[in-house]
This record gives structure tokens, C-alpha cells and sequence, in this order.
């Protein structure tokens, strides 16, 4: 079998990796949303009528009136990231617990069922973002984007920074039957101080300095410096957003090679 493996040409070896990705993300959407009704159109819904319901609540209760800056477009450049992100991770612990059957197939392997679900997250929470914002941009609530360039860039590194966090919860939650309980309600913990409902300008400079050291606040100050350009001031480091990339897939490949045998015992 090694012999066969290392003959094996990269380019070829790709595709069928490539094959096995959709194949498995394909599964995954008639899996979770069926055939009937609008099926894998459910997948963008989903997501895009949670951040239009915050997003109208925020308009409608007027609390734009505290703020020059549209407040819509202050929600859609925060929630989506953190719901992406919160909901990969969420998404990936049970990942080899559903699919364990689909592991008798020797091309695919226990990276390949969590990256599906990370990355079926990942599809549908951009698509919804996409979405959102052209309808909200036609319909006037929001403006045209200053920069989309740099605003494609952020969301790049947080859904690299989504894969990375899905890795490890995945991991822990294999590992840990209490973590796999309680990640659900500590990740809505963490929501609140990703960025996604502030400014870090708007604290001091010793609070600042300890929230510029979670990553995802680095890339939602990002994404919002893209949209709303110089007209506000924001604090983020591309920098150190890679580097925290890196780490976290690094740390979630190495976890999950070194419990790879407990990972398919207790699936």
C-alpha cells in the first residue's frame, strides 16, 4: 500500500481529494436539509435570516440614534463573522460520530468528514453575507462597501481562522464528553467579546491591549475597516492574525493526528 501511495502523482492525488471534499460536502447537504421544500437552498437561508433579523431589530428599535454610523451595517460587518466561525466549530464535533460508516472507504479519512461540515459552514455563511448586504445596498439601508478588496481579505483569514478552531473543538469534544456539552453555550460567552457588538476604539488603553489579543477581533475590525474606510478608526493586525491562523491549524492538525485512534474508538 505504501508503495502505491508514494507512486501516486500529486496532481492526481489532489483531485481525488477534491472529489472526496465534494462528495462528502454533497452528502452532508441532503443529510442535514433533504430533497423536499427548497432543500440545500437552506443552507444559505438559514444563516441569512438570522443576520437580517438582528440586523432590522437593531434598525427598527432606533439604536442608530446613539450613533452617526449606520447601524445596520455595523451588525453585518460583526455577526456573520462570529456566527461562521461559532457555528464550523459547533458543526464539527459530531462530525465522525455521524459519518464513522463512511470511514471504510480508504480514500477517505477523519480530516475529510470535519472538513466538510467546516467548510459547508463556511459556504453558506459567506453566501448568506453576500446576500444580506446586496439586498440591503439595493433597498438603501446600507452604502457601498469602501473597500471590498480588503473586506474579502478579512473574511479569507477568519475562515482560516474558522477551520483552525473547528480542528481543535472537534478534537476536544472527542476527547472531553463534558467539553463536547458546554461548548455550545461557552461559545455564545465568547461572541460577545469577538468584536462583533464594539468598537475597541471606544475603550482604554489597557483594556484595548487585552482585547487586541483575541484573534477574531483582529479580523472584525478588519471587515469593518473595509466597509466603512477611514470614517473610523480601528485597530487590527493582519500580522498577527496569520500567525494565530497558523498556530490554531497547526495545534488542530497535530491533535487531531495524535488522538486519531481514541477519535475512531469512541466515534
Amino acid at each position: 500500500m505504501s508503495e502505491v501511495i508514494s507512486k501516486t502523482p500529486f496532481w492526481h492525488s489532489l483531485i481525488i481529494q477534491i472529489n472526496v471534499l465534494k462528495a462528502l460536502i454533497l452528502r452532508e447537504i441532503i443529510t442535514r436539509y433533504g430533497r423536499n421544500n427548497i432543500g440545500f437552498l437552506w443552507l444559505f437561508v438559514e444563516p441569512m435570516s438570522l443576520t437580517l433579523l438582528i440586523s432590522l431589530m437593531w434598525y427598527f428599535f432606533k439604536v442608530n440614534a446613539f450613533s452617526n454610523l449606520n447601524i445596520v451595517a455595523f451588525v453585518i460587518t460583526g455577526y456573520p463573522i462570529a456566527m461562521m466561525w461559532r457555528n464550523s466549530s459547533s458543526r464539527a464535533k459530531g462530525a465522525v460520530k455521524a459519518n464513522q460508516a463512511l470511514l471504510y472507504h480508504h480514500n477517505i479519512r477523519i480530516l475529510d468528514l470535519v472538513y466538510a461540515r467546516i467548510f459547508l459552514e463556511i459556504i453558506g455563511a459567506s453566501a448568506a453575507q453576500i446576500f444580506v448586504m446586496i439586498i440591503f445596498i439595493f433597498i438603501g439601508l446600507i452604502s457601498i462597501p469602501n473597500d471590498p478588496f480588503y473586506m474579502l481579505c478579512a473574511w479569507g483569514l477568519m475562515c482560516w481562522f474558522s477551520l483552525g478552531l473547528g480542528l481543535i473543538i472537534f478534537v476536544l469534544s472527542a476527547r472531553f464528553e463534558a467539553f463536547n456539552k458546554i461548548w455550545g453555550t461557552l461559545s455564545f460567552i465568547l461572541i460577545p467579546i469577538s468584536g462583533t457588538f464594539f468598537w475597541v476604539d471606544t475603550f482604554p488603553n489597557e483594556i484595548r491591549r487585552l482585547l487586541l489579543l483575541i484573534p477574531p477581533i483582529h479580523g472584525t475590525e478588519m471587515f469593518r475597516f473595509g466597509y466603512f474606510g477611514s470614517s473610523v478608526t480601528t485597530h487590527q493586525s493582519i500580522s498577527y492574525l496569520i500567525l494565530c491562523d497558523i498556530v490554531l491549524l497547526f495545534i488542530g492538525l497535530a491533535m487531531v493526528k495524535i488522538n486519531e485512534n481514541h477519535i475512531l474508538e469512541e466515534g
